[in-house]
């Protein structure tokens, strides 16, 4: 909730310097109910929160504790896969410093073997033996090529031997890092088993609460009004908003926009659900859990929370009274203020909200009540 609210603030610093009023008072009254509208959904998602039904309490809490477990699980391996390529780099490079140092040292004992064959020469001597000036103008040229030679050769043994030391500790100290990121991985999944296993258990007797269709409808019903307060809540909140972006408006893409996810269509729009007495306002997309899902069209999260039934939910206003709702995630990827384009990951695919199934639930709603999506989506 505290990163919800935090974000609306900065929906209206957005909003703020967007809008234009000509009259400061009118303007004055959109902010007081803007604020307004931001208290009572506090209170609703607060009140919800400190239900008496504990049971609800403890999945949701399991739920985004899973949900943050994995987030961090995603981290570490991908930390662990950084570690692992830059080890391999420094070890290359060792190895590649090890075979120069051993080229090095045959060429340096062919000049130490050359000096050897000199002798203890002075450059005197050498120029004594010479009887032509031109001979013995070479013959000094060649010694002094020589001695730079040798001397050059001899830096470079050191640098060599110098580089070799500076790697050596850093991939022993790499080398212990990552076993450590890779005990502490261990350790989150075994907790991450643990936080599942206390869901099923959840799950289980919420089932064996829930058992008569009429008990089924009225919590859908409840959990249906809940988010329908939410939705008409954040339109207020967004009127008058303006929503940039580059790209065609949401009406425009109709029957064009790619799939939030992929799978098999499990529930369709308005076909019924609980004995007939109730219908789905959007779809179900069957889908491997940890799928990715996108955003079927550019535009700015304004809610990214938990819900009860909806599990972690996330809702995209595209402008012109357009919204996206994604809901029963397994992650969120995408915090409230921030910005998407069309077909970026936003979520992964789950079953929070209390489902049995992984799966996507998915809906468009335009001026606040849901429209067909299908219609929307490319085959």
């Amino acid at each position: 909730m505290h990163r919800f609210l935090l974000s609306m603030c900065f929906i209206l610093s957005i909003g703020h310097a967007q809008a234009q009023p000509t009259d400061d008072e009118a303007y004055q009254t959109k902010l007081k109910m803007l604020q307004s509208a931001i208290a009572e959904l506090r209170s609703e998602l607060e009140n919800v929160k400190d239900s008496k039904d504990q049971l609800q309490v403890n999945l949701q809490n399991s739920e985004v504790d899973i949900s943050e477990l994995i987030k961090k699980i995603e981290r570490l391996k991908g930390d662990l896969a950084s570690q692992k390529k830059h080890l391999a780099q420094l070890k290359t490079q060792r190895s590649e410093l090890q075979q120069s140092r051993k080229q090095q040292q045959n060429i340096i004992i062919q000049h130490i073997n050359a000096a050897h064959r000199l002798g203890q020469q002075s450059q005197i001597k050498l120029l004594l033996n010479q009887q032509n000036p031109a001979e013995i103008a070479r013959t000094l040229k060649y010694y002094q090529y020589f001695l730079d030679a040798r001397s050059d050769k001899v830096d470079d043994y050191i640098d060599t031997i110098t580089e070799i030391d500076r790697i050596e500790p850093e991939i022993i100290q790499r080398t212990s890092r990552l076993e450590a990121n890779k005990r502490n991985l261990e350790q989150q999944h075994l907790a991450l088993n643990q936080r599942q296993v206390e869901r099923h258990n959840v799950l289980k007797k919420l089932k064996q609460r829930i058992t008569s269709t009429d008990k089924q409808l009225k919590k859908l019903n409840q959990d249906k009004q809940q988010l329908e307060t939410l939705i008409k809540q954040l339109a207020e909140a967004i009127t008058n908003l303006n929503l940039s972006g580059d790209g065609q408006p949401f009406a425009k893409r109709r029957g064009k926009m790619t799939p939030p996810a992929k799978g098999k269509l499990k529930h369709t729009y308005g076909s019924q659900r609980i004995a007939g007495k109730l219908t789905w306002d959007g779809i179900v997309i069957t889908a491997q859990e940890g799928a990715p899902v996108t955003a079927v069209h550019h535009g700015r999260v304004i809610f990214s929370d938990y819900m009860r039934s909806h599990g972690l939910l996330l809702i995209i206003d595209h402008g012109d009274d357009y919204m996206s709702l994604y809901a029963n995630n397994q992650t969120l990827s995408k915090d409230v203020g921030d910005w998407v384009g069309s077909g970026d990951a936003i979520a992964r695919v789950g079953s929070t909200g209390g489902q049995s199934h992984s799966g996507l639930y998915f809906e468009i709603r335009h001026q606040g009540r849901p429209v067909n999506p299908s219609r929307w989506l490319s085959k």
